[in-house]
């Protein structure tokens, strides 16, 4: 699906942390092809720096890594950019309420090539969902 699809994504800054280096390649090339810039980091820390250093529109976590875990990392990341809507990424386990309450929306590992788009969408206010075409 070419990029003009979603105009909007042209100027979108969506930041990936997570410690799985495949995953973040992954999430990297999915959302470029939609036309987002994307920044990675493969740790909380890293994460936390480039969120103080750019304009981020959207956060894409993972709950569990292996120095950070995703509540620590959202507690900052509300700090630092409290309007950057946060998209927690699960393996299914349960999510504690606390860490809940400071997410504005799950998406399990199993379902990222179906869910994490229309999530990004929904979040950053597009008011648009994907075109009946798309199929991860």
């Amino acid at each position: 699906m070419p990029p003009s699809v979603y105009p909007e994504a042209a100027n979108a800054v969506v930041l990936c942390i997570d410690d799985n280096q495949d995953m973040l390649d992954c999430e990297r090339a999915f959302l470029e092809s939609f036309g987002y810039t994307v920044l990675t980091a493969p740790s909380g820390d890293r994460g936390l720096e480039l969120a103080s250093m750019y304009s981020v529109g959207v956060v894409v976590l993972d709950s569990f890594m292996a120095t950070t875990n995703g509540h620590e990392v959202a507690l900052e990341l509300r700090r630092l950019r409290p309007q950057a809507p946060i998209i927690l990424l699960t393996e299914g386990a349960g999510v504690p309420d606390r860490t809940l309450s400071l997410v504005d929306a799950l998406v399990a590992r199993d379902s990222l090539s179906s869910q994490l788009l229309p999530t990004i969408v929904h979040l950053c206010g597009r008011g648009q969902q994907p075109p009946p075409s798309y199929n991860a």
